[in-house]
């Protein structure tokens, strides 16, 4: 049983349980302050096929089909569980951060299991089960790239997750005009939540480096990865400013080409 935040965070990382992965309980209440971790990697359950094998896109004809849009909250199942992971891996690599900005990682990861939770609940209504589609540790390739706090929170927080309020937008769009009216619904949910997300990573970003700038972020990005792939085809406007990404920040990324 773990007796810290730290070792709470490390076990959930390390397990390869799926029944811890997807209800670890609470952490207690008690920190470690110890010095970093290595660079863990995270457990896998035997029951997740991992793939390299990069997924096609979902073609809208084909949402109205169960198992189609059960393999869609598969994956987003896989998004929300890699992001927990990775809270709990920046927990333990970043432990010279404030204790503010920590207490705020165990938050989050807290909020992405509970949302593991909701496409669980979705993929079993469908006659799916977790396991039952490949998985792609695409985010865990990037983000543990980050060497820095400062390019943890640019890259998850107001990259993939802001990005996620512009894609969270349109698949909710595309659930419901294919009947999926719950599917659409915890879309919606999610990205509500992940404001708090968002906002909390362009507060930690603004306090390390002065400004939430355009070109500051672009900088602290891993140098495979281009501004293109945080936003949809079309920005949703009013969440990110609701996570406090300033205006001159979201023009520059509508408006960013590649060179």
């Amino acid at each position: 049983m773990s007796t810290t935040i730290e070792s709470w965070a490390r076990d959930y990382l390390l397990s390869c349980d799926l029944s811890v992965k997807s209800r670890p309980g609470g952490p207690p209440p008690t920190w470690e302050h110890q010095p970093a971790s290595k660079d863990h990697r995270p457990g896998r359950p035997p029951e997740l096929k991992v793939t390299l094998q990069q997924p096609q896109a979902v073609k809208s004809s084909r949402l109205p089909e169960a198992r189609v849009r059960a393999e869609l909250m598969h994956k987003f199942w896989h998004h929300e569980l890699q992001a927990a992971e990775l809270m709990a891996w920046a927990l333990l690599r970043f432990v010279d951060t404030p204790q503010k900005f920590r207490q705020g990682l165990v938050k989050i990861q807290l909020d992405e299991i509970r949302h593991m939770a909701l496409y669980e609940a979705h993929i079993k209504s469908l006659g799916y089960r977790i396991g039952d589609f490949a998985v792609r540790d695409w985010m865990w390739q990037r983000v543990s790239q980050c060497t820095s706090p400062v390019s943890f929170v640019a890259l998850l927080g107001i990259g993939l997750e802001g990005a996620n309020l512009d894609h969270a937008e349109r698949f909710a769009r595309r659930l419901r005009v294919a009947g999926d009216e719950k599917g659409a619904c915890i879309q919606e949910q999610i990205a509500r939540e992940e404001i708090a997300h968002v906002s909390f990573a362009a507060y930690w970003f603004k306090t390390w480096t002065g400004d939430i700038d355009f070109e500051t972020w672009r900088k602290h990005l891993p140098p495979d990865l281009t501004p293109l792939q945080f936003r949809g085809k079309h920005i949703n406007q009013s969440e990110r400013l609701k996570a406090k990404l300033p205006q001159s920040f979201l023009n520059d990324l509508q408006g960013w080409k590649k060179l």
